[in-house]
Order: C-alpha cells, then structure tokens, then sequence
C-alpha cells in the first residue's frame, strides 16, 4: 500500500470535544492507508486536546501542531499546509465526518483520470450525528469561472494534487477561506475540477454556523471577492449580485432528499 500517493488530511481544530473523536475514526476507518493526518489546534479552551492525545501515542501517522492564539481557520489550515509532506492535501474539519471509501475513491479517479482537483456531494446531519435526510448534490465539472460565482465545492470533500499544483495557502479571512482555496488551486490546474455524484462525508449542521444566518453569509462572501481577491468595490458588488442570483437559482437545487445510506 505504500505504493500508493500518500495524502496529508489537515484538521484544524478548535473547541471541538463533542466532535472530534467520531472525525478521528472517520478517519481510521478510510480503506486508504496511505496519509498523514495533521491537527492543527487552534488555541481551544476545553478539552479537545485531552481527547485527541490518546490517539497521538498510538498512531504514528498523527501529528499536532498547538497555536498559540486563537488565529482562525484560515491560518490553522497554512500551518497544517506548511508540514504538509503528501502527493495530495484533503481537508476535514473537526466536527465533520467522512465515509469509509472517501480516499480510495477520490484517489483513484484522480489517478485515473489524470484530475488535479476533485470533491463530492455528501451528507447534511444534526449536531447529534442523526441524518436530516438531505444531501448536496456535487455538480460534475466545475470550472474557475463557474466557482467565482458561487462556493461549490465542500470543503470536507475536497482534494488536490499538491504534487502538481504546489501548496496552496489562503489569505487571513475568517470566514470562507476555503472557497479561496478551491478557487487557486482550479486557476493552477486550468482544468475543471471533478465532482462525484456519491456522497463521500457528513457535514454537521450546527447552530451557530454561518450558513444558519444569512446576512453575515453575504457579508463574508463580499469578503471573499474584497479582501480575498483584491476586487474593486464595484467589482465586488457585482459579483456579489451574481453570487446571490446564483446562490438562490441555483446553488440552493443542490440540495436534495437523501434517505440515510
């Protein structure tokens, strides 16, 4: 098996104790063996490091990186990056889950297929772990373009061939950071990204997430256009009209009934 490209997963973490365990053996559970798992803690204040500990004395493939401060996901997902030693880099945050065949299938179609930047649909549950019976539709070809205009790609979902593009590094932004990063590593490739039908994760709804208030969502996406990507203002209002256009037509279609699989 290590034969096979070895991924870096990056986990950034923080105040995570009621999650992270499941997202480790989520992890442990991938019929991939070849990764190295990088968890970048952001400063938490319970007791998710007490959790993770146990794990990091008994896999080898383990590794931890303590910040100092609370610094964002945005910089906590760089310095998982900056360690980074594998062919591709997929994320996981530490509340979200991935299925047993996630790797193994990402993997071999991007081998395959000779495909630079893959994602998948997956899984919406609650904070209990239960399904809500929904799941986002990954679309199949997405272009550089096409993601300007809208966040489609999950982040729990995401891979890129870091061999081919280099290391991606995102700028400082709080929030949607990783849209930021979808977007580079599509304009590196100059080939569209892949996105498979199969729900390969679980994304845990929670109460206080972003996508749960819709003004900040449109004030952070502004961000992104903004701050993220030097637009003009006015650039940025216009393509702030078309994220909304599209979000509403036809980002929100994704969306679809899943029963628990």
């Amino acid at each position: 098996m290590d034969t096979l490209p070895k991924i870096s997963i990056i986990t950034a973490v923080f105040n995570s104790e009621k999650f992270i365990e499941s997202t480790l053996k989520s992890i442990l559970a991938q019929s991939y063996s070849n990764w190295e798992l990088i968890l970048v803690d952001d400063c938490s204040s319970d007791n998710s490091l007490k959790v993770i500990q146990p794990y990091l004395e008994k896999h080898k493939n383990f590794n931890l990186i303590k910040l100092n401060s609370n610094k964002g996901a945005a910089i906590a997902r760089n310095e998982g990056t900056k360690i980074a030693n594998g062919d591709f880099i997929a994320f996981l945050d530490s509340d979200d889950l991935w299925k047993p065949n996630k790797l193994s299938t990402q993997i071999k179609l991007m081998l395959n297929n000779n495909v630079d930047v893959c994602f998948s649909s997956y899984d919406l549950i609650d904070e209990q772990g239960n399904y809500l019976n929904k799941k986002v539709q990954a679309i199949p070809k997405l272009s550089y373009n096409k993601l300007l205009r809208s966040n489609y790609v999950g982040n729990l979902t995401g891979i890129y061939n870091a061999k081919k593009l280099g290391k991606i590094y995102t700028k400082n932004l709080r929030k949607r950071q990783d849209w930021l990063l979808w977007l580079e590593a599509i304009k590196r490739s100059s080939k569209d990204a892949v996105g498979l039908k199969d729900s390969l994760a679980m994304y845990r709804v929670r109460k206080n997430s972003m996508s749960s208030n819709k003004l900040n969502l449109v004030k952070h996406n502004f961000n992104v256009y903004k701050k993220g990507l030097d637009f003009s203002f006015l650039k940025s209002m216009y393509y702030l009209s078309i994220f909304l256009i599209e979000h509403i037509f036809v980002k929100s279609k994704q969306i679809i009934p899943s029963p628990k699989n």
